[in-house]
């Protein structure tokens, strides 16, 4: 996330990149998700999931264009780059005394000669983060609030991780799965084990969490792929376990749940939520990147935000159906660990209840290091390096300390994910995406004559070609506009042709 062009990684399908983005935006989220719903009403619920589904959907297709304006305009600052080169060598040729009329170095940029090409200079082939794409198209204010709204998401995501698997580990060890719990509710202040209480055993399970991961935020983590396939796969046994154990206790006319159908004082905490729950524009660049064909890509996100938005409509509305709303728990996966009605088998509790330690455990490391290396490029100044105390010691500390001590502080995950989503998440998934295509359109992206732009979303009133221009104008048009508008500035033009409509 930090600034920077970073490798592209391996290609891989289309079909490989639905399955990656769903795994991406699927996770603790839609854990908290049903007792959100439970809370707003399914009516007020389902209206406002739909509504901010579509809206996560249209930013992503607003970062998948800023991204193919970033590279063309990387492009034409290569392709102008080799041409002064190309000029100076020139220069330097006639300066030796030598014929004009001679042939020429063979130094002539390709892109030069090929500029009359169709090539399609807004093909997404590098990986531009956005932080990159910020520094690209934002003033420097704008680059240090976006840096600012991604480390407060980051670290809120972190408290949520930090949270999350003691509250689990703590269900497990306080013998909570063994029949004898029920469909009860238990206090912090309850008994665990002997004298400790179940709050202090949390603490007990946050502190070893902290021990053992808090080590690779002063190093570089990185998941592997083997990783990444067992995660995704317990995460799909584990939801569907779920729905189908819900489904089956509702189909048996056993279902205890009677949701109201709109209670509006729900739905703040609900909104931040959702938004948590279809976070994936921060991450957009490395997902989208590697897939080999992006000529349908608008589709395949219409596709994953399709399936993602059933899944989690099927996912609450059994869940509030199933389980007495006010027996929900923050986690959902905790309501199948202490009810042997709806589960009988201990095992499986057992695989229900330690479901996010292995998944989330995974994720803490790399988040972390993210929000590290956003700490410093927000801080970096051109030439500058930090002290090795610095680099190694206090950026990871302040990384590390400050979700740490929220997760000590409390472990209600609903409103943990709640404000994490309503502020920081919101300007994330909202904010920054509508700027930056804003600002990208308005700056201006390399093309040049033959270039196209599969990615944009074509505003009313503008025609696209990847022809010359018709009528009398010749020349490069040189902003996004109603109007026809024609010349060439010393910044590089926006899109290559513009007509008007009307």
């Amino acid at each position: 996330m930090a600034g920077g062009i970073t490798d592209t990684g391996e290609p891989y399908s289309p079909f490989v990149g639905l399955v990656y983005m769903f795994n991406l935006i699927v996770g603790t989220g839609a854990l908290t998700m049903p007792r959100a719903f439970a809370t707003a009403g399914w009516v007020v619920s389902l209206a406002l999931i739909c509504f901010l589904a579509f809206m996560s959907y249209m930013t992503t297709t607003f970062v998948i264009e800023a991204m193919a304006a970033a590279n063309a305009q990387l492009r034409w600052k290569r392709r102008e780059q080799e041409e002064t080169d190309y000029s100076d060598s020139t220069s330097e040729y006639s300066d030796d005394g030598m014929d004009p009329s001679r042939s020429e170095p063979e130094t002539k940029p390709i892109l030069s000669v090929q500029r009359s090409g169709h090539a399609d200079h807004f093909d997404i082939v590098e990986r531009v983060e956005m932080g990159q794409m910020a520094s690209m198209f934002f003033n420097k204010v704008g680059v240090n609030m976006f840096y600012i709204c991604i480390i407060v998401y980051l670290y809120g995501d972190l408290a949520i991780y930090a949270a999350a698997v003691p509250i689990s580990l703590m269900e497990v060890a306080c013998g909570n799965h063994s029949c004898s719990a029920g469909s009860v509710k238990f206090n912090d202040t309850d008994t665990c084990w002997g004298p400790v209480s179940r709050g202090n055993a949390y603490r007990v399970f946050l502190s070893i969490f902290t021990l053992l991961l808090g080590p690779f935020t002063f190093f570089n983590a990185q998941k592997t792929k083997y990783l990444q396939i067992l995660t995704s796969l317990m995460r799909w046994i584990a939801f569907t376990m779920m729905i189908v154990l819900a489904l089956v206790r509702i189909g048996k006319g056993r279902g205890e749940g009677r949701p109201p159908v709109a209670n509006l004082y729900g739905v703040p905490n609900l909104f931040g939520v959702c938004v948590y729950s279809f976070m994936c524009q921060h991450s957009l660049p490395s997902l989208v990147t590697p897939i080999s064909e992006k000529r349908r890509v608008g589709a395949l996100v219409l596709a994953d935000y399709t399936l993602i938005l059933a899944f989690y409509v099927l996912l609450s509305f059994t869940a509030i159906f199933c389980f007495d709303s006010s027996l929900l728990h923050d986690m959902y996966t905790l309501n199948f660990t202490d009810n042997c009605d709806v589960l009988d088998v201990p095992a499986l509790r057992y695989f229900l209840g330690l479901f996010p330690v292995f998944t989330i455990s995974t994720n803490f490391p790399i988040i972390a290091v993210t929000l590290r290396n956003n700490w410093k490029t927000l801080f970096h100044r051109d030439g500058g390096t930090y002290p090795w105390v610095v680099d190694r010691v206090v950026f990871p500390l302040i990384t590390l300390v400050p979700p740490v001590v929220v997760a000590f502080c409390t472990h209600n995950l609903e409103s943990l994910v709640g404000i994490t989503g309503s502020y920081a998440g919101t300007g994330i998934q909202y904010v920054v995406p509508a700027f930056l295509v804003l600002h990208a359109r308005r700056h201006g992206a390399g093309g040049g004559a033959g270039a196209r732009h599969q990615h944009l979303l074509q505003p009313s009133g503008v025609w696209f070609s990847s022809g010359p221009p018709p009528g009398p104008c010749s020349c490069l048009p040189i902003i996004l506009t109603d109007r026809v508008t024609c010349g060439v500035r010393p910044e590089p033009p926006a899109y290559e042709c513009l007509k008007m409509i009307k």
